[in-house]
């Protein structure tokens, strides 16, 4: 048995705490997960994880293991690539996460142009409004917008999205224009929360480099920005969105931009990663390909 695959599986359900879903972040039946630690434990004579009912744990020769491993594994990914001059040599998965309308009007038109300079790679896109666990999941990298408070990982600073304050004609014909931060006090926001219960924010914009904030009503509070873009473009409200996402509403007429001296701060877009020493070339060149893409659009 492949004693690198061993160590693969084993590191993998070390970070999920999970045979299951270490096996569908692997492609690999949870029995199969199963039997490469087992076959890694007899290898080494000690027993790595602790299953029980709710959770699998690493030991403390399982933690050791681990620590070893992250290192070893990178090694072995640059080792395989490193003489590879032929880019469509690349193999091998790559599991990212990004904010879901990133994915579907940025990323995935452009995706064809990737897949056909490195057809031999696998990718699982994930397109979610949560944060998820880079680690906890089994991410490669993670798109993030917004502060990044999480000092465990690694934040290459790809751009700045400019924000836009949007709003549908129907909405605005049925409750006017709003020109002065006072006229806000006669209008809706459509509220935007990453879990439904918590407090929302009221209207954000920025002056002489200060967020400030006014409190504003709402009948409509969503938790995906589809259902924001959706909600503003059904006028139940004034939204703040980056410029980029709103840009073919506006050139298409559906949303109208308004108070542009009122705009709220831009948003920072940061691709996360491990704090390991080397990452996968499979991984590296397919973040540099995204940093592109995403550029432009901003």
């Amino acid at each position: 048995m492949n004693k690198l695959e061993l160590l693969r599986t084993f590191v993998r359900v070390s970070e999920m705490s999970s045979f299951t879903l270490a096996g569908e972040s692997l492609g690999l039946p949870r029995s199969t997960v199963s039997d490469h630690v087992q076959a890694l434990e007899t290898l080494l004579g000690t027993r790595l994880l602790q299953r029980t009912t709710r959770k699998v744990q690493a030991t403390q020769d399982g933690i050791v293991l681990y620590e070893r491993s992250k290192d070893f594994l990178s090694h072995m990914d640059e080792i395989e690539g490193l003489f590879r001059q032929d880019a469509a040599a690349l193999t091998g998965r790559i599991r990212i996460d990004m904010p879901n309308i990133l994915a579907r009007r940025v990323v995935m038109p452009r995706l064809p142009e990737f897949m056909a300079q490195h057809p031999n790679l696998e990718l699982e896109i994930s397109s979610t409004d949560r944060r998820v666990d880079l680690l906890g999941e089994g991410f490669d990298c993670v798109v993030r917008v917004g502060a990044q408070p999480d000092q465990s990982v690694v934040a290459r600073h790809l751009c700045d999205f400019v924000m836009v304050n949007c709003a549908s004609p129907a909405y605005l014909q049925r409750h006017g224009v709003p020109e002065r931060l006072e006229d806000l006090a006669h209008h809706r926001l459509v509220h935007y929360v990453g879990v439904l219960g918590s407090r929302p924010e009221g209207f954000v914009y920025e002056m002489d480099g200060q967020s400030h904030q006014v409190p504003m009503a709402g009948s409509v509070t969503v938790n995906s920005t589809d259902c924001y873009e959706s909600a503003c473009l059904g006028g139940f409200g004034l939204i703040q969105a980056p410029q980029a996402g709103m840009t073919p509403h506006l050139l298409s007429g559906e949303l109208v931009a308004v108070l542009p001296q009122f705009n709220a701060p831009s948003l920072r877009v940061s691709l996360l990663y491990a704090r390991q020493r080397h990452l996968p070339l499979r991984v590296r060149v397919f973040m540099d390909w995204l940093g592109q893409v995403i550029l432009p659009t901003t």
